[in-house]
């Protein structure tokens, strides 16, 4: 059985919308190191339908010579959480919708996997897996500044979600790699 990791790039003040500004930090070795040990474990993709239509048009068409995360995304079997998609191996290649968010399935799926289930961005789905005590592993990747406005992995009136923390280190481009899992059971 596999894990469910989370990767998160976010601002000190919590952010993870369309994180363009993590272009102003570069992407140095030790950040892609960390990325491609999460991804190296992994059998899986799984995005919510947002992040899949961002991811899609951005990463089918890149090559290796481009980006070396490139075969990564594109070789490797997505799994689409949408209860409005119906078709998306004709948009990426290797991807299929699972159907709406729905935990017992995402459950069986992670099971049925070989290696560990990747997760990027999907804050909507993220939000859902934290909930059903579905991630194993919540990677945030915190950049050293706050934007103020924009979707928050953790919004609001969002429920108590205690966690422990499992390592935490810094990068050369000044952004915290904090890593977490499930708290332990009281009692």
């Amino acid at each position: 059985m596999g894990a469910i990791k989370v990767h998160e790039f976010t601002t000190v003040d919590g952010v993870v919308d369309a994180p363009m500004w993590t272009v102003d930090y570069g992407f140095p070795d030790d950040l892609a190191a960390t990325i491609g040990a999460l991804t190296g474990s992994a059998s899986g993709i799984l995005l919510g339908r947002t992040t899949f239509e961002m991811f899609a048009p951005a990463w089918s068409t890149r090559t290796v010579e481009e980006d070396e995360g490139a075969p990564f995304f594109n070789d490797t079997r997505k799994y689409v959480v949408s209860s409005s998609l119906t078709d998306a191996e004709s948009v990426w290649r290797n991807s299929t919708v699972v159907g709406g968010y729905d935990a017992d399935r995402l459950r069986t799926l992670k099971q049925e996997e070989s290696g560990d289930l990747y997760v990027s961005g999907s804050a909507t789905l993220v939000r859902a897996l934290l909930a059903d005590g579905l991630v194993d592993e919540l990677h945030l990747f915190v950049y050293p500044l706050a934007v103020g406005t924009g979707i928050r992995l953790f919004p609001d009136g969002a429920p108590r979600t205690p966690m422990a923390l499992l390592g935490a280190e810094s990068l050369s481009n000044g952004v915290a790699h904090l890593t977490y899992g499930p708290a332990p059971a009281a009692g």
